[in-house]
């Protein structure tokens, strides 16, 4: 064989993996990783929009509207971050698209002419146009663009109402990504996970909603310093735009005639900024103490509280005759009734969803007391039942995987089975050396067992119903010899007992009276287990005997088979006394004559009887066993 076929499948196993790695993000750990990250950044994506509209404000001293330049700026920061992870998605996506694209035109299934442009993720409508749609820089221009030239004409109304609509329209649509892209996730987890995935979405709600409320609060505020400009002689349309529309408040701030009059105008501070019962402020009378506040956690703080507060009531909002302002409480009202029933809803859903099963737990527990109490069984008795369906509870979680795959198609049935048994299956040194027709048909019949501590699973002498074979725990197998000795040996997982079976089904000519167990079988600790009934034993052998045949799989089964242990010890340890004692009577040749083997002391008699009955112990049939 040459060198170059060991590189050239060394080549394409690579190649294989890269494009695993690039094409298949549903099987992929790092795919699934991504994603969870990438759902983690289209929520702080919610959280980071809201934050521009905090950033008009009105200047206390001043009495003018500015934009707050380091806060924009933070948020302006935040956003990019946050679209430099879609731009990451968006070509891991193209990436994806790319690689499906190459392995069609490998495989031939369809000739793509134009390529990654008739991918799936490039025509869908929540593909591609979606992804580039949420990343546009719409409101960061809004903001450093348009919002300062419309501040510095002196349209300090209109500013507001383009930041809002631009809002609107930027936010509306990141939602719906957002929930689109968690349908496509499709994340199970805890009742916790869920009540912190309605949690998350009630409070960007809250925050959105916060947002708009303070917003339209400055443009109320706003508007009532307006109304007293226009009363005043000095103020002018641009006395309400600060010099600076963007102010870092670093600058020092040159005043004119004008504007000093204004900053001056008491009965505008008294009216407008210093109580909300001088002007009809409506639902937005909160906000009087927060638009000309310099603290930018607590103008980011209360909002969000009101917007939880507002969405979890309700309303019970005071409103002024304003059409903006009603429609806007109209909103508020009947999306907090829709989050409040959703989320109550679904913690309700995923409360039944988690109680359910302890209570159809308690529900039988219940009821094999009554039964229990009824038959007036002992309590050791009682004791015996309530720890195994403790440990059955603890194992399964009250899922009977037997019922469930059992209903299945019989193909599906089968490969569902041989895909959750095969790994167990193959921990048992018997099955090693057996082919994939065999392990299938040996995974479609095993059923999966539980013992708790201290039960006695089979009694020597009873007829073997099944084979067992250990996947966690240890038992005891023992054995009773003869005058009374006792051997026993301790199985773990990978051990398996009822190998009597085998030898009953290669038995010929055949007998339906099932064997006796040699051994009694007791479990040390919660084992569990899988078995295989006497009839699917014979099922295989009798349409697999030639792997049975086998020399590996014969001296697997002499190996690991606890009465071939057993006999074998037995045959070992006799050996290997007989051998000391007679080492022990040449050395002792030189100081007295041997005497015969019926002139022994009684303690050599004993012995020799426990030489006896360890030769006599029961030997696995050699003819019948495989």
């Amino acid at each position: 064989m040459s060198s170059e076929v060991p590189q050239s499948l060394f080549d394409e196993s690579k190649e294989e993996y890269h494009k695993r790695w690039i094409t298949s993000p549903t099987t992929s750990r790092w795919a699934r990783e991504w994603s969870r990250v990438y759902l983690l950044a289209c929520a702080a994506g919610l959280l980071v929009d809201p934050l521009f509209l905090y950033a008009l404000s009105v200047s206390g001293p001043m009495m003018c509207l500015f934009l707050d330049g380091w806060f924009t700026i933070a948020v302006t920061v935040l956003r990019c971050m946050v679209d430099c992870m879609h731009v990451c998605n968006i070509w891991l996506q193209l990436r994806m698209a790319c690689g499906r694209v190459e392995e069609e035109r490998e495989t031939g299934e369809e000739k793509c002419e134009k390529g990654l442009l008739k991918s799936l993720y490039v025509r869908s409508k929540n593909g591609f146009v979606l992804d580039l749609f949420v990343i546009f820089p719409v409101l960061q221009t809004v903001m450093w663009v348009a919002a300062p030239a419309l501040i510095h004409g002196g349209a300090t109304t209109a500013v507001m109402n383009l930041i809002l609509i631009t809002f609107i329209f930027e936010y509306l649509p990141k939602i719906y990504h957002a929930v689109c892209l968690l349908r496509r996730m499709q994340i199970s987890g805890t009742i916790w996970w869920g009540i912190a995935l309605n949690l998350m979405a009630y409070f960007v709600a809250a925050h959105a909603v916060g947002a708009c409320w303070f917003l339209l609060g400055v443009q109320r505020a706003t508007k009532c310093l307006k109304l007293q400009c226009y009363q005043s002689q000095t103020c002018g349309p641009k006395t309400l735009a600060c010099v600076d529309p963007i102010y870092y408040g670093t600058s020092p701030i040159m005043l004119d005639g004008g504007r000093l009059d204004w900053a001056h105008n008491m009965q505008a501070r008294n009216i407008c900024l210093s109580s909300s019962d001088n002007f009809q402020y409506g639902a937005y009378k909160w906000t009087v103490g927060l638009v000309t506040n310099p603290n930018r956690i607590e103008k980011i703080l209360l909002p969000i509280f009101w917007g939880l507060m507002t969405l979890s009531t309700f309303g019970n909002l005071e409103s002024t005759t304003e059409w903006l302002e009603i429609v806007f409480n109209i909103i508020t009202i009947t999306g907090g009734l829709i989050l409040v029933t959703m989320f109550i809803g679904n913690i309700k859903v995923f409360l039944h969803a988690t109680t359910s099963k302890k209570q159809a737990m308690h529900l039988r527990m219940r009821n094999v007391e009554w039964w229990m109490k009824r038959k007036q069984l002992p309590q050791s008795f009682r004791q015996r039942v309530r720890q195994y369906e403790r440990h059955r509870w603890a194992a399964t979680r009250g899922v009977d995987e037997c019922e469930m795959v059992q209903n299945l198609p019989e193909g599906l049935r089968r490969d569902i089975k041989y895909h959750l048994c095969l790994d167990l299956v193959r921990q048992v040194p018997l099955f090693q050396h057996m082919d994939e027709l065999v392990l299938e048909n040996i995974c479609d019949r095993v059923k999966s067992l539980i013992f708790p501590k201290g039960e006695v699973i089979i009694r020597e002498g009873d007829p073997v119903q099944r084979m067992l074979f250990i996947v966690r725990g240890h038992m005891q197998s023992s054995q009773i010899l003869r005058n009374g000795v006792k051997s026993c040996c301790m199985l773990g997982p990978g051990n398996f007992t009822g190998d009597e079976l085998l030898s009953w089904c290669l038995r010929r000519p055949f007998i339906e009276r099932l064997p006796p167990s040699s051994c009694t079988l007791t479990a040390l600790e919660s084992t569990e287990a899988f078995g295989l009934e006497a009839g699917d034993v014979k099922y295989v052998t009798q349409h697999f005997r030639y792997t049975f045949l086998n020399e590996k799989v014969k001296r697997s089964a002499r190996y690991y088979s606890p009465g071939w242990r057993t006999w074998a010890a037995v045959a070992i340890q006799l050996a290997w006394r007989r051998y000391k004692h007679r080492k022990t009577l040449t050395s002792l040749s030189f100081i007295r004559p041997r005497r015969p083997l019926s002139r022994c002391s009684s303690m050599e008699e004993e012995q020799l009887r426990l030489y006896t009955a360890l030769l006599t112990s029961p030997k696995p049939n050699h003819d019948d066993l495989l």
